[in-house]
């Protein structure tokens, strides 16, 4: 927030319907969403807040699944609205669950300002979807896809994992063609991960499912950067891919180092020096706002090697690179050498095979940097 004044605003709606199999996300289990009590816990919070300072340029709401909220997602904009400015040409952009989008839905949203869509499909493969516990069909996206456009969305993200277990014999090909088929303009593809607690997580412990090779990660991760590439998008972050002009602002935001804004439960926020997060369960949450209580779980203040550290991860992270000093630019020499980076008038920038190796070259440049 370099000229004092707050640009971004990120949302957390933590409910969902189910927990998939991978999840450890914040999240609330919830049949049926408690909507009023959660938009007025969030009135709560933003009036703790000083929101003179805002003029936002985007706002994400996400979770959980924020299409749980249907209609009330206008709701949860005009509460900013009355106490913030929001730019004109504001990205605002809602995560959403194909089963959640109807009609009148998608009609309310575009009527409250929403202008992007970030779907939640993860994959066209029935098994897949069953096997990850999702609460939609895949016949569901497409039908989704289309409502979004009849109610004038022009900015579709879609998600999609890779790299999932051998035994499930997912056609990985397919689904990057079948969602290509779907002309959005932006797509977010993800490596599965096991984090501890989660369903998937039992299941490998009980050996009833094997981890994916780090074979298969690499190649399901270069068949879609090579024919994403080829129908004209972008790999311009490790885990994104837009047409010319559409990247996520919002997300951008995060990796260019910019302050931000998080409210609702286990929100993060930044101001350039600090960065601290709420509690994560949300009836804790609830229970603090109307109690009075803060609502604030941690906080800490950057020091230098955090800094560091957090420019090279980041700077690495996308194809705007990382503006280097000539001692790292040495040391990046070797990664040119193996084809995982290039060196372009003093920034360093990773090539495909590089972002799968962004961790270890991003801790061997911070290492050097802090000596």
């Amino acid at each position: 927030m370099t000229d004092g004044v707050m640009r971004h605003l990120y949302i957390h709606v933590p409910f969902c319907a189910r927990r998939c199999s991978y999840c450890d996300f914040a999240i609330s289990v919830r049949q049926d969403t408690p909507v009023g009590s959660y938009v007025e816990s969030l009135r709560l919070e933003l009036d703790r807040l000083d929101t003179s300072g805002w003029a936002l340029d985007t706002i994400y709401l996400g979770g959980g699944t924020p299409s749980r909220l249907d209609e009330s997602v206008g709701d949860v904009l005009r509460l900013v609205r009355d106490r913030a400015a929001i730019s004109t040409d504001a990205e605002i952009t809602i995560e959403a669950n194909p089963d959640d989008v109807t009609h009148s839905v998608a009609d309310a949203w575009v009527r409250d300002g929403v202008n992007r869509i970030s779907l939640g499909s993860q994959s066209f493969e029935p098994k897949v979807l069953e096997w990850m516990h999702r609460t939609h069909s895949a016949d569901q996206i497409g039908r989704a896809f289309a409502t979004l456009r009849q109610a004038g969305i022009d900015n579709i993200s879609l998600d999609l994992i890779f790299a999932l277990p051998e035994s499930l014999n997912r056609d990985w090909a397919a689904d990057v063609d079948q969602v290509l088929g779907l002309h959005p303009e932006h797509l977010s593809l993800y490596g599965l991960t096991v984090e501890p607690h989660t369903p998937l997580s039992r299941w490998i412990d009980r050996g009833d499912v094997d981890e994916a090779p780090e074979e298969r990660y690499e190649s399901d991760f270069m068949l879609a950067h090579q024919r994403l590439g080829a129908a004209g998008f972008e790999h311009y972050e490790v885990s994104n891919f837009a047409l010319p002009g559409r990247r996520s602002r919002h997300n951008s935001s995060y990796w260019t180092g910019a302050s931000y804004v998080g409210i609702g439960p286990s929100a993060h926020s930044f101001d350039g020096a600090i960065r601290s997060w709420n509690v994560v369960a949300y009836t804790d949450w609830m229970r603090r706002l109307d109690s009075g209580y803060t609502i604030v779980a941690e906080a800490e203040t950057l020091t230098g090697e955090n800094r560091l550290s957090e420019r090279v991860y980041l700077g690495l992270r996308t194809i705007d690179g990382l503006r280097a000093t000539d001692a790292e630019i040495q040391l990046a020499r070797p990664w040119q050498d193996a084809g995982w980076a290039e060196i372009r008038n003093g920034t360093i920038v990773l090539t495909a095979t590089g972002f799968l190796r962004l961790d270890a070259l991003a801790a061997s440049l911070t290492l050097a940097g802090s000596r």
